[in-house]
């Protein structure tokens, strides 16, 4: 049973809900709509999505085409009246001679089948073009969607960041009180609180910027959801390079070229097919209106030298032909740089996110409290605190942002091999 075209492309859409199942932490009863998940913008893109939904349109055209290939050439009925409202003996209509004949051609060399072979292949590359298509959207969407998710994150981290400048602010103020930190210090960390302010508004003016973009991915304007559900700790699973690329090699990009191929393939045959001289029958009945007498007519014609005619085009269609051959091999080298870059970009990401989080974080915040209480009892300076804290606000950064690399080029790789990695 042949499945719908648009059904095949959703199932081989999938990938990208399953591997995000990863990121984002399965919905519960009380899940409501303000919460918006990564598996339900993919949904709503596929079923909404303008850019995919005129494909259907599309196909629909092609269809039709191969409707009119798959007929043979039309009879045509033909009236011809002849030796008529001439001069001398040829005067009314007493002498006509009147014909009526059906004529049609036979085409030769197949062209029938070439040109529903052509039709066919057409389909075929549609199909793989709005695959492709739909995996570039809905790789573009995972990728909004993870910086989306990293700009959630750092609202929460400069939260945490306005939380220790006003904990600072009022630290300094005490000790100012007491008379052992100067005026300026607390200007200073008056001033630290307001640039922790400031950035708070910037990143939650950004995130209202990219609900939006999300939302005109399924044609909405105004966005229905406040929050993303997703986490940036799970990465997926890990293949080797060699797996990966020979998964490529099957994806739907490279198959839009293998149909391209076909089409080609098809253009060669249904030219060297109108190599081949078609054959016009005629046959009919004349009757002679002098005697009364009827006769059966018929002709049969056949153009001369056609194959002369017709040897540029095969040349053009063998050229188009070995063209697509060159026009593979370079997508190849192309998408096999694009993909080893995301592979080593996912790997050092990983890496470095890792370490950060078992490593560097806990380090930092060890240091920012030993720091705090030595500021307290006067042994460090008002900088040794503002740095060590600078310190941990910029580790967590870094930490946000190799992840939220690592999602991004976990995302293309799955979308340059068309299939999850292993989870």
């Amino acid at each position: 049973m042949r499945l719908p075209t648009f059904y095949r492309c959703h199932k081989a859409c999938l990938w990208l809900a399953l591997f995000f199942c990863s990121l984002t932490v399965t919905a519960n009863a009380e899940n409501t709509a303000a919460t918006l998940t990564l598996n339900e913008a993919l949904a709503r893109t596929l079923a909404h999505n303008p850019q995919l939904y005129q494909y259907r349109f599309t196909k629909d055209a092609l269809e039709a085409q191969r409707q009119t290939s798959v007929l043979r050439p039309a009879m045509a009925l033909e009236l011809e009246v002849e030796n008529v409202a001439g001069s001398g003996d040829t005067q009314g209509f007493d002498t006509a001679e009147t014909t009526v004949a059906l004529s049609s051609v036979i085409e030769m060399g197949g062209k029938r089948q070439a040109r529903v072979s052509y039709a066919d292949a057409r389909i075929n590359q549609a199909e793989w073009e709005q695959q492709a298509v739909s995996l570039d959207v809905l790789g573009e969407l995972t990728a909004l969607y993870i910086e989306s998710l990293a700009t959630q994150a750092n609202m929460g981290l400069a939260e945490e960041s306005l939380g220790l400048s006003r904990s600072l602010l009022k630290t300094v103020k005490t000790r100012s009180k007491q008379g052992a930190t100067p005026e300026a210090e607390v200007m200073r960390a008056q001033a630290s609180v307001a640039r922790a302010e400031i950035r708070l508004a910037a990143l939650v003016e950004q995130f209202e910027r990219q609900k939006v973009q999300l939302a005109r991915f399924w044609g909405d304007t105004t966005p229905t959801f406040t929050t993303l559900e997703g986490s940036l700790s799970e990465f997926g699973g890990n293949q080797g390079f060699d797996q990966l690329y020979a998964r490529v090699k099957t994806s739907p990009a490279l198959q839009v070229l293998a149909s391209e191929t076909r089409i080609r393939d098809a253009e060669v045959t249904l030219a060297r097919a109108g190599a081949r001289s078609d054959l016009t029958w005629r046959a009919g009945i004349t009757r002679f209106e002098e005697t009364g007498d009827t006769a059966f007519t018929a002709g049969l014609s056949i153009p001369l030298f056609s194959n002369n005619r017709s040897s540029g085009e095969v040349r053009a269609a063998l050229a188009n032909r070995n063209a697509v051959d060159y026009a593979r091999e370079d997508l190849l080298l192309r998408v096999h740089a694009q993909l080893f870059e995301a592979y080593s970009l996912r790997k050092q990401s990983i890496a470095a996110a890792t370490k950060t989080q078992n490593a560097v974080i806990p380090a930092l915040e060890k240091a920012l409290r030993l720091t705090r209480e030595a500021y307290e009892n006067g042994r460090y300076r008002y900088l040794d605190l503002i740095a060590a804290q600078e310190e941990l606000l910029a580790a967590k950064q870094a930490r946000i942002d190799a992840a939220s690399t690592a999602l991004i080029s976990h995302a293309l790789i799955e979308k340059l091999s068309s299939e999850a990695l292993n989870q």
